[in-house]
């Protein structure tokens, strides 16, 4: 006998994704061991991924069509005020689930009397690999996921792995309980404030090590290096998650790193647009207050850098040389799609 409401919601913001929204929405509809509904919020793509969707006709899924692009926040936003399910999951238009993911993550989270599950990914390339994204021994020693640990991943530079990449499925009840939506003025890193916010809130989030979220790397994904713009939100978007939430030592400790860090890639950002715009004045005052931020750059920059600073005979070439060259080993600040 079907039930009156359905056991999960999935959430996909959909932005110009008429070529994979059907491979997404199929996945999502395989689930076994639950009943699903897929809500598919159209952010005012200009290509026909509302005609791909209205095309299937399983009463299953239903299409929101938004008249203006709101971001992938506001997209999600309205796809969680529509949701029916006991429990809501997000789907990123380009990836896919696993048959048994939801039935497994609802049961750990049950039987542990956890309002949040989530669980490992398995990475397609473009080159055909698939890989875990994390390790099965780490996912294992981390039963729970604590706000401190979720922090402490999601450090600029210095994290090994981010558990911001993972897809939390939340119990519906939880989110209108505590009143948390997706951030809509900020359009990298919404998810990572949301599941920080929940945790923060007292959500209880059990960690499954299974792979069953199929993470699809393709061309013209929206994976881009951060800009400038970004990192000003993402910083102003941490320091209204303090204002709003109380954290324990633990988190406190690892924010102050995140919040180094995201200075960190302020900086690094602001000097490769000084460079980019030939502003040598920019770049130098940027780079002594900063120094760390030219541990960031890579070779083309580095060189060009140096040619900036070639014919300043006030400073000594030599020593924005070498760190300069030091530099070419550091990663610039990548984000993930969607």
């Amino acid at each position: 006998m079907t039930k009156s409401n359905p056991d999960v919601s999935f959430v996909i913001a959909a932005y110009k994704a008429a070529e994979t929204i059907a491979r997404a929405i199929d996945s999502a509809l395989a689930q076994e061991g639950v009943e699903v509904e897929v809500i598919v919020v159209d952010d005012a793509s200009p290509d026909d991924t509302a005609a791909v969707v209205e095309a299937m006709t399983d009463p299953r899924v239903r299409l929101i069509r938004l008249p203006a692009n709101r971001g992938p926040g506001g997209a999600r936003n309205a796809g969680l005020d529509a949701a029916r399910g006991d429990w809501v999951a997000i789907l990123d238009a380009d990836d896919t689930v696993r048959p048994a993911r939801l039935s497994r993550m609802i049961a750990r989270a049950r039987s542990e009397s956890a309002d949040i599950a989530v669980d490992n990914l398995e990475v397609f390339s473009l080159d055909g690999r698939r890989e875990r994204m994390f390790a099965d021994s780490m996912l294992e020693r981390t039963p729970v996921l604590t706000l401190a640990a979720f922090i402490g991943s999601n450090v600029l530079f210095r994290s090994t792995y981010n558990f911001g990449y993972m897809k939390p499925a939340f119990e519906r009840r939880f989110l209108e309980e505590k009143r948390l939506r997706f951030r809509q003025d900020i359009r990298i890193g919404e998810d990572y404030i949301l599941l920080a916010s929940a945790l923060a809130e007292g959500g209880r989030c059990v960690v499954d090590p299974s792979a069953g979220y199929r993470y699809h790397i393709r061309e013209g994904s929206i994976s881009r290096v951060l800009e400038l713009r970004h990192v000003d939100a993402m910083i102003a978007a941490d320091a209204d998650f303090l204002s709003t939430h109380a954290v324990n030592a633990g988190a406190m400790t690892m924010q102050r790193k995140r919040s180094r860090s995201l200075q960190e890639a302020r900086a690094f950002l602001t000097l490769v647009e000084h460079i980019k715009s030939r502003s040598l004045r920019g770049a130098v005052t940027t780079a002594l207050s900063s120094p760390r931020a030219l541990r960031h750059l890579r070779m083309p920059i580095a060189a060009r850098l140096r040619r900036l600073v070639a014919p300043l005979s006030r400073l000594k070439p030599a020593t924005m040389t070498v760190a300069a060259e030091r530099s070419t080993s550091g990663k610039s600040p990548q984000t993930k799609k969607g």
